[in-house]
């Protein structure tokens, strides 16, 4: 049977993911943090703990694929006009974002796509401790499972 101290360790293991926006890495230090000292109590806490976890450890693999296929994108849409091989240095360089390209879109599509990944991490961290406090234990969506 849970009782609400289990119930309030598993929310704020899922609510401490939210400490990222006050300390660098906190999403996956708080939650470790609250893990690693009440995995042993109980089952419901140690299941709870892994999902955070693991949907951490997820979205920041996500975040590092968006990012890769992201930066390029800018990036040759800003040198396009620096020829490298015949490099005079910057006397002459000029950056041209008058005439959109289709890599400017393709990028700029991607970073939507990654605010969109945002808000919903948000909405399922929210949902996630809600199920926490009722005693559920959510499973994130597209969560790869790196502690079972």
């Amino acid at each position: 049977m849970l009782d609400n101290h289990q119930k309030n360790i598993a929310t704020f293991i899922h609510l401490s993911t939210f400490s990222r926006f006050f300390i660098p890495f906190g999403n996956f230090i708080g939650p470790i943090i609250l893990w690693v000292a009440n995995k042993d109590k109980s089952e419901f806490i140690d299941a709870n703990g892994k999902q955070a976890i693991n949907f951490q450890i997820s979205i920041l693999l996500y975040a590092i694929i968006l990012g890769t296929l992201t930066i390029p994108f800018f990036i040759f849409k800003i040198f396009n006009g620096l020829d490298f091989i015949d490099f005079n240095g910057f006397h002459d360089f000029h950056i041209n974002i008058g005439e959109p390209s289709p890599l400017l879109y393709i990028g700029g599509a991607l970073g939507v796509l990654a605010v969109i990944g945002f808000i919903f991490e948000l909405i399922f961290i929210i949902i996630a401790s809600l199920k926490a406090r009722d005693g559920e234990i959510y499973h994130y969506p597209l969560t790869i499972n790196f502690l079972k």
